[in-house]
């Protein structure tokens, strides 16, 4: 009784935790912009000045909903490979998904030169990045998917995945070591990770990607528990575990596909939230660190946002060096507090 009040409180500081986050990440950056007027743009309402709506509404918002789809979603990812795997270390990177799409937009990237003017324009168009991020990804999970079915070990797969990881990582050196400086500077820039720059429809195609990878996570909670004490007793208890580790990974796949395609790779949040909802919880339970997790991914997700576009600054911090230099001291000090970890 008393964990359960306990862990209600928590939740309710998180959700207000995540509303002050959520009007902050659209209040402060460059121009800071007050809070009632934030209030009245999204409510249908005028602000004071008809710029400061404008950068809501075109600019703060749509960057806003994206920090909240990846934190929600690479956390999530982060949370069901640890499971899975059976390893702290697991991250949603883990099964080359991240090294696919950085070989799909290397090509894009670094191979425009060996194109003909008119089409290296096209290849690097935004569309054409996230298309060949996507295909990248796909491809890497396509043949994930097959050698699980063939797999009955699940560190196997991990192996695989890693393999998968280093071979495109290998390609891309090679794409890196014939490109020009300029090709190298926008290749660099992409993996620095983006929150901004996000059309509406490509919001919409996100949330619809990261609400269909939750769904599937949601329907992985039981199985999840189940695996919490290993795949033998997740069986003997009736498991069908080829299923349950195919929807998992089609899950993380999704989400951790779909983000790094629209947002490029962001380090830190899938493989240390998990690890924050478990220690301030203190429970294993997936139907707690369900919710848990989205809504740790998505606060420091915003949190790190907040920090990158320096408020006050024009300038704009890369949002992967954000997440890794707050985040790691973080979890390095929650560990350190319980030694039992």
């Amino acid at each position: 009784m008393a964990n359960k009040k306990r862990n209600t409180i928590l939740f309710v500081v998180l959700a207000l935790g995540f509303l002050l986050m959520f009007f902050a990440s659209i209040s402060l950056g460059s121009v800071t912009i007050p809070l009632k007027d934030v209030v009245a743009s999204l409510t249908g309402g005028q602000a004071t000045k008809s710029t400061w709506e404008y950068i809501i509404i075109n600019y703060r918002l749509p960057k806003t909903i994206t920090a909240v789809l990846a934190g929600t979603g690479l956390s999530m990812s982060g949370l069901l490979m640890q499971t899975l795997f059976r390893n702290p270390l697991a991250e949603p990177y883990v099964l080359g998904l991240s090294s696919g799409a950085s070989l799909g937009v290397a090509f894009v990237i670094l191979g425009a030169g060996f194109l003909p003017s008119f089409l290296s324009v096209i290849a690097l168009s935004s569309y054409a990045i996230v298309l060949a991020s996507t295909l990248g990804s796909t491809l890497v999970l396509f043949l994930v998917l097959i050698v699980s079915q063939r797999l009955r070990n699940t560190m196997a797969i991990l192996i695989v995945g890693l393999m998968f990881g280093s071979f495109s990582t290998a390609i891309v050196s090679i794409l890196t070591y014939f490109s020009t400086a300029e090709q190298l500077q926008k290749f660099t820039f992409w993996t620095m990770g983006n929150l901004g720059n996000l059309s509406w429809t490509n919001i919409g195609i996100l949330i619809f990607c990261v609400g269909i990878g939750l769904l599937l996570s949601a329907k992985s909670i039981k199985p999840l528990n189940a695996l919490l004490l290993g795949e033998n007793y997740a069986k003997s208890m009736g498991l069908n575990f080829k299923q349950a580790r195919l929807i998992i990974i089609l899950a993380t796949s999704l989400l951790s596909g779909a983000i790094t395609a629209f947002v490029g790779p962001i380090a830190f949040i899938g493989l240390a939230v998990p690890h924050i909802a478990k220690l301030t919880f203190q429970t294993s339970n997936h139907t707690i660190l369900f919710w848990s997790t989205l809504f740790f991914g998505s606060i420091i997700m915003l949190f790190c946002d907040i920090v990158s576009q320096m408020p006050g600054y024009d300038v704009t911090l890369p949002i992967n060096a954000v997440t890794s230099i707050i985040g790691a001291p973080v979890v390095i000090w929650l560990v350190m507090r319980k030694r039992n970890f």
